[in-house]
């Protein structure tokens, strides 16, 4: 019995045993045994370039294959010490103990294979990276099984059996790719940086070590505040296996980085890498490697050399002061860059992108490509804002609201009080005057009505993908607090001119292959027209403002810089210390969107968008058109045009001396008759209103306004207020209040300066009546205490800064008899 059974275990063992053997015959002739050879390490098949053309198909760039192109190895000893600890530290912590495989990295690869899954997970070492890149062929190289996962595996423990460590390392520095057609650290450092790997410092070698594992995400020129992350994250690792202190690391993420690339042959280069980045994500970087691609792309050579030499002109005349220097701010104007972009909104093809004047220029980050890079956009987002409130029905270009201080309660509670370019307040304004004009206080009112997510949501789609979390932005988005890119702005504003339909830009019209082959379209066959995201009445309503030479001379003057010799949208936009400024405007073929500003964030002096990036976008414009036939923009159905009051917005009533004609979505015109202008009999030797006993030869008959309340010391100081009437005739979008608080603002910080005397160290309490309302007495209350009272407005005083928390509010008695309590006023005193 016993033999028996050791009999048969024996034979068991056997047929496990052969078994086992015959599985391994099968692994290594189906996975192992075509395994390159390591005498191949540093022998490369050449494979055939890939050409880019515009649309015309003239070359722009000659992709040539790895290791043909910018490709300089160097000795170890050239790396950067920091450059070594900063990789290691990144792709391989264990790199010099580890026998040059990840053995839980293959226990996961075999686990998920078993499953039935995609071999997802990373962890590949150096040396396996390493293997893969150069030994693996790049059809190969980008598979994600398990059968490509072990022969890595197993070229990998061979290349640690036969080079040292230092040697793989070396290897390893000179071949990674490290995107912007760049092989190898020497390359890197020339297409980044313009200098050699040895003379890189601590931030820039922790930028270079970030970018491998996905060299187009965090790629600087385009992203700047994704590659800056990850390099926080290469410092971070650094600090964490003890190559550096973490002040060394603050230090690094502080520092400024300038990005200059050594120079090559390449024409349009921001336009060709934009291109190359998105083929490297749309194809992968193997597909890319193996070369022989014909891209034919959207751009127009002529266009985007003749955009690059306006922008090179105007900004040597910005240098120059226009050649008139006693008008130059001390230092000059210190602006150094700009960036450019154009679209056929029919299509959503890119026919020129200008990132900076100098792609290879150091002392402006040339390289930076501006039309891809977040910048603030001032005033030039308005018309979406007004957009929103068109779209809503709340609001029509007719729409009078009040220019004046107006202190708005921001969500941390804090009063936010926005105010004009030019520190004036204008007192009533159509909506059409204050998108066209640029008028801050109305566009923030108009937002406060609509609301900030309404706003966002309409940018959304129309295709901004920075304001994706409204939460985080507040009433000042409309003025230009959120960061966008141009290009995307500038496809939104391709909206306005082809009737509301959201535009994709197309930069690829087709790749070809060498045999012929399209590899690769755009998803929408090539036209970069979605859906309709607008109504097309308000897209033209934005449109007729926007091409409104009149209603935007109280700011520009007329016959401005922006006015072409064709019908032509257009707005400015520049932040409030000067660190950007932007024209975009279009006609029906053509937007175009310009940014000038430093690329390194450094605020300019006293440039706008109509003196800064205006003359680009009007010298571009007209180049682009010129010969070409006038097109007038498409007025839609749906629209009318009737006469309104000029200064009520409303139908003009008998007493009206100015009107004007204004467009209406149908459904939204007035029904109101205007009441503001009242026709008054006057007595000529008092001044005051006549009665019965006025001899009828001593009867003067005048019209007046009647302002409302929340008008009404704006009136004053212009010297216009009229005497007589509490009535308010004009109806806004303010909510109805019988007696409110003026001053001080809601959540006021105020700061006590003890240098200063505490008599001199006073703030204004003031209130104002409500519509349609008279008061016998107004009481000003502060911590619930009296502070004056008063028979007739002004209801304001002056109270003396106190430490601490305080309340004020208003208590007012109507000639009714009725007491009416004001809104409370909470601010903070400190010492």
């Amino acid at each position: 019995m016993q033999v028996r059974f050791c009999r048969h275990f024996g034979k068991g063992i056997a047929l496990f045993l052969g078994l086992v053997v015959i599985l391994g015959l099968i692994v290594y002739v189906r996975l192992l045994a075509d395994l390159p050879s390591l005498s191949d390490l540093q022998s490369y098949t050449a494979a055939p370039s890939s050409k880019v053309y515009d649309r015309y198909g003239r070359l722009l760039f000659e992709m040539l294959p790895p290791h043909a192109g910018r490709h300089s190895p160097i000795p170890l000893d050239e790396v950067p010490e920091e450059l070594r600890q900063a990789t290691i530290a990144t792709e391989d912590a264990s790199f010099y103990q580890n026998p040059g495989v990840d053995l839980w990295a293959i226990f996961r690869a075999v686990w998920i294979n078993l499953r039935g899954g995609e071999v997802l997970a990373g962890g590949s070492t150096i040396t396996q990276q390493l293997a893969r890149n150069l030994l693996l062929s790049s059809e190969e190289r980008y598979e994600r099984t398990f059968a490509r996962k072990l022969r890595e595996t197993v070229l990998a423990w061979r290349l640690a059996r036969q080079y040292s460590k230092d040697q793989i390392l070396e290897l390893y520095l000179n071949e990674i790719y490290y995107g912007n057609l760049a092989y190898g650290v020497e390359a890197a450092a020339q297409a980044y940086f313009g200098k050699h790997a040895r003379d890189l410092d601590l931030a820039e070698c922790a930028l270079l070590a970030g970018l491998p594992q996905a060299p187009a995400l965090y790629n600087p020129l385009e992203n700047m505040k994704r590659a800056k992350e990850r390099q926080a994250v290469v410092l971070d690792l650094m600090v964490k296996h003890g190559y550096i202190t973490p002040e060394r690391a603050r230090l690094a993420r502080e520092e400024k980085l300038y990005f200059a690339p050594a120079p090559f042959e390449i024409r349009a280069p921001h336009f060709v890498f934009y291109v190359r980045s998105l083929l490297e994500q749309e194809l992968g970087l193997g597909r890319l490697e193996q070369g022989g691609l014909h891209i034919y792309t959207t751009l127009d050579l002529d266009l985007n050399e003749t955009a690059r030499d306006i922008i090179r002109y105007r900004l040597r005349r910005l240098a120059e002061c226009h050649g008139e220097r006693e008008q130059c701010p001390p230092g000059g104007h210190n602006v150094r860059n700009a960036a450019l972009v154009a679209l056929d909104p029919q299509t959503g093809e890119i026919l020129a992108m200008v990132g900076s004047p100098d792609y290879f220029s150091r002392r402006i980050d040339g390289a930076v490509n501006g039309t891809t890079a977040l910048r603030q956009p001032g005033s030039s987002i308005k018309p979406i804002t007004y957009a929103a409130a068109f779209e809503r029905g709340q609001f029509t270009a007719a729409t009078v609201l009040f220019d004046v201080r107006t202190a708005f309660v921001t969500k941390e509670g804090m009063p936010y009080v926005p105010l004009n370019y030019d520190l004036q307040f204008r007192g009533p304004v159509r909506l059409r005057e204050a998108l066209a004009s640029s008028y801050n206080v109305i566009a923030v009112k108009v937002l406060d009505a609509v609301g900030v997510e309404a706003m966002t949501h309409l940018a959304r789609r129309l295709g901004i993908t920075t304001f994706d979390d409204p939460d985080r932005l507040g009433l000042a988005v409309t003025l230009g607090g959120g960061e966008v890119r141009l290009l995307e702005e500038t496809a939104a504003y391709a909206a306005f001119a082809n009737g509301g339909y959201r535009v994709h830009p197309i930069a690829i019209r087709r790749v070809e292959d060498p045999q012929g082959h399209i590899p690769w379209t755009s998803p929408s066959g090539g036209n970069g027209i979605g859906p309709r995201v607008l109504d097309e009445r308000v897209a033209y309503l934005i449109t007729h403002i926007l091409s409104d030479d009149l209603a935007r001379s109280p700011s520009f003057g007329e016959h401005s810089v922006l006015r072409l010799s064709r019908p032509a949208a257009v707005k400015t936009g520049t932040t409030t210390d000067f660190r950007d400024n932007w024209t975009v405007g279009y006609t029906p073929e053509l937007v175009v969107g310009v940014w000038v500003g430093n690329a390194d964030n450094e605020p300019m002096r006293d440039i706008s968008g109509i003196s800064g990036a205006a003359p680009i976008w009007h010298d571009v414009m007209e180049a682009a058109l010129k010969g070409r036939p006038v097109r007038e923009f498409q007025r839609p159905d749906g629209l009318v045009e009737i006469e309104v009051c000029a200064l009520s917005g409303l139908l003009p009533g008998p007493d009206c001396p100015h009107r004007v004609r204004e467009l209406f979505i149908e459904g939204t015109e007035p029904t109101r008759i205007c009441s503001m202008h009242q026709h008054l009999a006057l007595d000529r030797a008092t001044g005051l209103p006549a009665t019965a006993d006025t001899p009828p030869e001593q009867i003067a008959r005048r019209v007046y306004v009647a302002w409302p309340p929340e008008a009404q010391d704006w009136a004053r100081e212009q010297g216009i207020a009229e005497v007589g009437t509490q009535t308010a005739a004009l109806s806004s979008s303010a909510e109805e209040y019988a007696l409110k608080m003026s001053s001080p603002d809601m959540g006021a910080v105020y700061l006590i300066d003890p240098g200063l005397s505490r008599d001199a160290q006073r703030i204004v309490v003031a209130a104002l009546p409500g519509s349609h309302l008279s008061f016998q007495e107004v009481t000003l209350l502060a911590d619930g205490q009296p502070l004056a009272r008063f028979s007739r407005p002004p209801y304001q005083t002056l109270w003396r800064l106190e430490p601490g928390l305080h309340r004020f509010w208003a208590v007012g008695m109507t000639l009714d008899g009725e007491q009416v309590t004001s809104d409370q006023i909470q601010i903070n005193v400190r010492e």
